[in-house]
């Protein structure tokens, strides 16, 4: 059972698993019961999460419960920590949804929430970021989590993204990161699938960011704290709940 879970999550697309793993992986999970690790979005205890990634599958990442992976985790804490996300009365567009917020955001009634994608069959709306098909100052909170990656062109995104939000309004834009690279590597002539996965990790990548990445954020307009949050919290939150220790999570804020 075990290999078979490892070749679905590494090669079946994400979107396809987002249909059909929520019951199939909450069976998987009977299996993996425990007290070693915890998803804090369920809070539920596990002896290990299950293996995820496609190249260099690793460890203990998948909650087979909320299907977060490390990152989600990570954000979550931030989130109810460090913000008023669960508190105040929001109005937040969540572009590209994640399937384990899905549930404890729209049950969040503080929330005024809408969730959007290109393709996703888990969005309420249909919409291309280049172009968001809303007015000015309209959102107190965006989430576009590893979207830029992605896009075409990140600059305008990241302007629509500030343009949408109300002044004091933040975002977080989490993308996959170089931690080892000063610069943003990005090639519009690389057009070969394994090539992309070669250079930025994933075959439908366009670009694999460097540590410029908060003056890209910057450069539209954002205030930006860089928090090595994960660190912030310990090892002992690290290891208990299978963050990513490394992680720096980009707060942008829109000035007042």
């Amino acid at each position: 059972m075990k290999k078979i879970i490892s070749y679905l999550i590494r090669f079946v697309p994400r979107p396809f698993l987002q249909r059909i793993s929520p019951v199939g992986l909450k069976i998987v999970g009977i299996f993996y019961a425990g007290n070693n690790v915890e998803c804090p979005i369920i809070e539920r205890k596990y002896r290990k999460f299950l293996p995820y990634g496609r190249l260099h599958p690793r460890d203990n990442a998948l909650c087979p419960g909320s299907l977060s992976l490390e990152r989600h985790r990570l954000l979550w804490l931030f989130l109810k920590k460090e913000t008023d996300f669960f508190s105040a009365q929001k109005k937040f567009l969540h572009v590209a949804p994640e399937q384990c917020y899905l549930k404890p955001f729209r049950s969040s009634k503080n929330l005024e929430y809408i969730t959007a994608d290109i393709v996703s069959p888990l969005a309420d709306v249909k919409m291309d970021l280049h172009d968001i098909p809303f007015g000015d100052n309209e959102f107190d909170v965006l989430m576009a989590n590893h979207v830029m990656e992605h896009v075409k062109d990140d600059h305008r995104c990241m302007s629509e993204i500030y343009r949408v939000l109300k002044p004091a309004g933040f975002a977080i834009m989490q993308v996959p990161i170089d931690y080892n690279n000063p610069n943003t590597e990005e090639d519009p002539n690389i057009t070969d699938p394994a090539e992309r996965e070669r250079l930025y990790w994933q075959r439908d990548h366009v670009r694999l960011y460097g540590l410029d990445y908060a003056e890209k954020l910057r450069s539209v307009g954002f205030e930006v704290d860089e928090i090595p949050y994960a660190k912030k919290l310990g090892e002992e939150a690290i290891k208990r709940y299978a963050l990513p220790a490394e992680e720096i999570i980009y707060f942008c804020r829109k000035p007042a």
